[in-house]
């Protein structure tokens, strides 16, 4: 069975952080490239970070600076530290996880984060 479930999402204040997580099943093994997308109300599920097996990393530029993408792969688990939160970041955030060759990918069901005063 292949699951993705995140955690970590709730109510924050403007400037304030929060680090989501994402725990998959053992199938999704550590050679899955692994994202965070985030769609807000009315808007198209976009995409925030990506990294490899290897750690490389790649960001939107409205995070850069601000989020950082990790993966503790003996935990099978992916992270999205979360800084200086702005009432724009506010969304439904997914964890997402693809093969890197044979086209086989997941979402997690998201966990919503909203950024106000």
């Amino acid at each position: 069975q292949v699951w993705l479930v995140e955690s970590g999402g709730g109510l924050v204040q403007p400037g304030g952080s929060l680090r989501l997580s994402c725990a998959a099943s053992g199938t999704i093994v550590k050679s899955y490239i692994k994202s965070w997308y985030r769609q807000a109300p009315g808007k198209q599920r976009e995409l925030v970070a990506t990294i490899t097996s290897g750690g490389s990393t790649e960001y939107a530029d409205y995070v850069k600076g601000r989020f950082t993408i990790s993966r503790d792969n003996a935990k099978n688990t992916l992270y999205l530290q979360m800084n200086s939160l702005a009432p724009e970041d506010t969304a439904v955030y997914y964890c997402y996880a693809r093969h890197p060759t044979i086209g086989v990918a997941y979402w997690g069901q998201g966990t919503q984060v909203t950024v106000s005063s």
